[in-house]
């Protein structure tokens, strides 16, 4: 091994002889050699691969724009949500006439779309978490949080992955987490509106004499 090239065949991250010569050994981690040196005779043997996340350099940029847009994809369905509103209608059912709610006048063609906009944008947000791992890889961080969770919902990602990178770069890292509660706090409220709206339609057909 010398100069700049990768210890072996598909190495993984561990503590190898340093590359620049010197006589103790260097941290790979597993895409790059890293800032971290240990002396000779100490207690991090070659390929010893070690738990720890060594930490990052300060100036490391530990955020991107892939984090952001899985951030802020909910904020797309905001306007497609907030324009669909059915107008409820009551038909009766049955012999004896009892009233309930027409199915159509809820699942309209405008519901679909809601509703294949929710399942593209889940792909997209996988799609995003594992362009985003890869970064995350590229500049230094050992073992990142999978992007595989993000299967789960883009939530669990952004948590894991800020847990992580703070962990590995002390006093940054969390800000994904907290525009993440901002974003879904503002989905909160207009969902709260628009419920709000359907309790009063339904108030309104189901009321006596209406």
């Amino acid at each position: 091994m010398s100069g700049e090239s990768r210890p072996g065949a598909g190495p993984g991250a561990g503590w190898y002889p340093d590359p620049s010569g010197g006589a103790g050994t260097r941290w790979w981690d597993g895409v790059r050699w890293t800032d971290l040196v240990a002396p000779p005779g100490g207690s991090h043997a070659a390929g010893t691969v070690t738990p720890d996340r060594p930490r990052l350099d300060p100036k490391t940029p530990i955020y991107g724009p892939l984090i952001w847009l899985i951030v802020l994809l909910p904020v797309v369905v905001w306007p497609l949500s907030l324009s669909y509103r059915p107008t409820i209608r009551v038909i009766e059912v049955g012999p004896s006439g009892v009233p309930s709610v027409d199915p159509a006048s809820i699942y309209t063609p405008q519901y679909i779309a809601v509703l294949a906009a929710g399942f593209v944008l889940y792909g997209i947000s996988v799609v995003l978490a594992w362009g985003d791992y890869r970064r995350l890889t590229r500049v230094g961080v050992v073992r990142p949080f999978h992007w595989a969770w993000s299967f789960l919902s883009s939530p669990v990602y952004v948590i894991g992955r800020s847990v992580i990178v703070h962990r590995v770069a002390p006093g940054r890292g969390l800000w994904p987490v907290w525009v993440f509660i901002i974003v879904e706090a503002g989905g909160l409220v207009l969902g709260a509106i628009n419920a709000a709206s359907y309790a009063q339609q339904l108030s309104d057909v189901f009321r006596p004499g209406s």
